[in-house]
């Protein structure tokens, strides 16, 4: 099938019904495969057992900064190529991505406990992270608040385009400022600063997590097109009846 194809909603629902089951199957393989992988992961000479966070922390993270930055592109889809199921991606897409960024901040703040010796500070990463968080928060109340499809997607696409500024300083934070959150040890030019006995489980769960991210947004995308059906099929019933 085309790509151009999928634009049709109904072809895309076929799609989804033929994919999903199968993409729900991968991710409780590899789900599976990682907490296994976890299990017998080593702990860290300086953290003990307590650096097994991050087998949770580091996939949620990387999906909180993901997610964003699919919704810029399907924000751009919607404001730029009018895409039919561009809006339908965002608006599908924020909440799961608010959860993830959530995740990342609770399991972030039970590290730095033991590590830190406080649950939080006001550093340039954290504070970019719940900045983030409450980014994905205005988006959903955006949805929300505007009953209007076509305004609501271009509202949420005008804002998440300008909270994608953001990502950059996410990501570069640990370079450009002094902080106590690490700097990268996994996506760095001279290559993987984690021992492979730590590493490869973490790549195992983050590939689990990205799973579960398609999964869920292929279902929540499903849901919202039926959703948008069922409205515009109330409001035509609603125009026809006697006496409208």
């Amino acid at each position: 099938m085309p790509l151009i194809d999928l634009a049709n909603p109904t072809r895309f629902l076929a799609l989804v019904g033929r994919t999903l089951p199968w993409l729900a199957a991968l991710t409780a393989l590899g789900f599976l495969f990682g907490l296994w992988d976890v299990y017998r992961a080593p702990d860290d000479y300086q953290q003990g057992a307590t650096v097994k966070i991050m087998f949770i922390h580091v996939p949620s993270a990387w999906l909180s900064m993901f997610i964003w930055g699919l919704m810029s592109i399907a924000a751009l889809g919607t404001l730029v190529w009018r895409h039919p199921l561009a809006d339908v991606a965002a608006k599908a897409a924020a909440p799961i991505g608010a959860a993830f960024t959530l995740i990342c901040l609770v399991t972030g703040s039970l590290w730095g406990r033991p590590m830190w010796g406080t649950y939080w500070v006001w550093d340039a990463r954290l504070t970019s992270v719940l900045i983030l968080f409450l980014m994905y928060l205005g988006v959903i109340a955006l949805w929300r608040t505007i009953d209007d499809f076509s305004r609501a997607a271009r509202a949420a696409a005008i804002l998440t385009l300008v909270g994608a500024i953001n990502l950059p300083i996410i990501k570069f934070s640990v370079d450009w400022w002094n902080t106590l959150h690490q700097p990268a040890s996994v996506l760095r030019m001279a290559g993987p600063s984690i021992h492979p006995s730590l590493l490869v489980p973490l790549l195992v769960m983050a590939a689990a997590f990205f799973l579960l991210f398609a999964t869920l947004h292929l279902a929540a995308m499903r849901n919202e097109i039926l959703r948008r059906r069922v409205a515009t099929m109330q409001i035509l019933q609603a125009q026809a009846a006697p006496g409208v």
